[in-house]
């Protein structure tokens, strides 16, 4: 049976201490196993206790590598598990070294998820279903996502889709009412809000124009559309592909008829 002649401290990592069998470098251990398993010299070591203390060792380096891992911000267990096995440790050593995360609180599917949720809340304003989905993609558990989100009141989504939406509806005057309307619920579903919210949302905003605005919207939404169709059409096939283009964009048939008058006026008096 070999016998331990050597153990010295490693120079790169002061807690790691390599083993020499009868005058051989045999493996190297952390410093806490050197001492779960009273690692000395002279102390014989038989094929199954070496084996025994690698495997521990394994997952202590495993261990290790996901508190590194977890030190730049919260982790899921599904990550830390995938950042493991993607290491190239084995799953068996992966899964010991979960169970000793849990167990010392550094690993906490409940308390990531909460912590997930406050931040996509405050940081990016998303609903509950974009959250749920990110929940999902970290491999959290669908009882657990359901668990959470079950904190984020229908009144909190509310509240913070109706900022969204007036800030939306403030930077973009200079769309049509409808257009806007359109938009702002289209932004609202991709950030995960339900059709309720989103309509209670939308009650909150003002979608009313002053009459100076309406000539700027609709100069600009019509002077586009007749310098994109004059080129290949003239007459009334030219009006007709500019009102349908007005009117994709919101434009009320009163306001049309008026930029169309105006146009025709324009090309009578060149």
């Amino acid at each position: 049976m070999p016998v331990i002649t050597k153990i010295s401290q490693q120079k790169r990592d002061s807690e790691r201490y390599n083993i020499y069998l009868d005058e051989q470098y045999a493996f190297s251990v952390h410093e806490s196993v050197l001492v779960k398993f009273g690692l000395t010299k002279g102390k014989p070591l038989d094929e199954w206790f070496i084996d025994e203390v690698v495997y521990e060792d394994e997952i202590r380096k495993a261990f290790n590598r996901a508190l590194h891992y977890l030190g730049f911000r919260m982790r899921s267990e599904y990550e830390v598990k995938k950042k493991l096995l993607d290491a190239g440790y084995g799953e068996a050593i992966v899964l010991e070294a979960i169970v000793k995360l849990k167990r010392l609180g550094f690993l906490d599917d409940e308390s990531f998820s909460e912590a997930l949720l406050q931040t996509q809340v405050k940081s990016s304003s998303k609903g509950p279903r974009a959250i749920q989905q990110e929940l999902q993609k970290k491999g959290v558990k669908k009882e657990l996502q359901e668990k959470v989100l079950e904190s984020y009141t229908q009144e909190e989504q509310l509240e913070v889709a109706t900022k969204l939406a007036n800030k939306a509806a403030r930077s973009n005057r200079a769309i049509a009412p409808s257009q806007l309307k359109q938009k702002i619920q289209n932004a609202l579903l991709r950030k995960g809000y339900s059709f309720d919210i989103i309509k209670l949302a939308l009650e909150s905003v003002d979608f009313e124009r002053e009459e100076d605005e309406w000539t700027g919207i609709v100069a600009t939404v019509g002077e586009k559309a007749w310098r994109r169709y004059s080129t290949k059409y003239s007459g009334r096939n030219l009006n007709n592909r500019v009102k349908q283009a007005m009117y994709q964009k919101g434009i009320p048939f009163d306001k049309i008829d008026q930029f169309i008058e105006k146009k025709e006026n324009e090309e009578d008096g060149d």
